[in-house]
C-alpha cells in the first residue's frame, strides 16, 4: 500500500500539500509520544489522536510514511504549515483509531 491509496478512501482527508508517494509498511497505533518515539516503525502509517507539534517531531524522528489523526481531531493551520515545511504527510479522519488502522492494514 502507498500513501496515495489512503487519499482515494473517502474516510480520510489529506491535510497537507502534494507529497512523495511513499510505501506504507504497516499501521502503527499509539497516543503516547514517548512510546511512539521508540517503537513506531519507519515507513509505517501512524494513527493517533495526538495533534500537536510534538507529533510532528516524533514523525520526523521515526521516519513514518504518514500520520493519520483519528476521532475527528485535526491539526490547526499552523501545524499543517509546519508539516508541509517538514514534508510530513498528514491525514484526518472521523473514524476511531482502530478502524482507521484496520483500513490501512487491509490495504497491505
Amino acid at each position: 500500500m502507498k500513501v496515495s491509496d489512503i487519499c482515494s478512501n473517502k474516510d480520510f482527508k489529506l491535510l497537507t500539500k502534494d507529497f512523495e508517494d511513499r510505501e506504507i509498511s504497516k499501521p502503527f497505533c499509539c497516543d503516547l509520544l514517548s512510546i511512539a518515539m521508540g517503537k513506531a516503525p519507519a515507513g509505517s502509517c501512524w494513527v493517533t489522536v495526538m495533534a500537536n507539534a510534538n507529533t510532528l517531531a516524533v514523525a520526523t524522528l521515526t521516519d513514518v510514511s504518514c500520520i493519520v489523526i483519528a476521532e475527528g481531531i485535526s491539526f490547526d493551520d499552523a501545524l499543517i504549515d509546519k508539516a508541509n515545511e517538514e514534508d510530513i504527510i498528514v491525514f484526518s479522519t472521523s473514524l476511531p483509531v482502530y478502524d482507521a488502522a484496520a483500513i490501512v492494514g487491509a490495504g497491505l
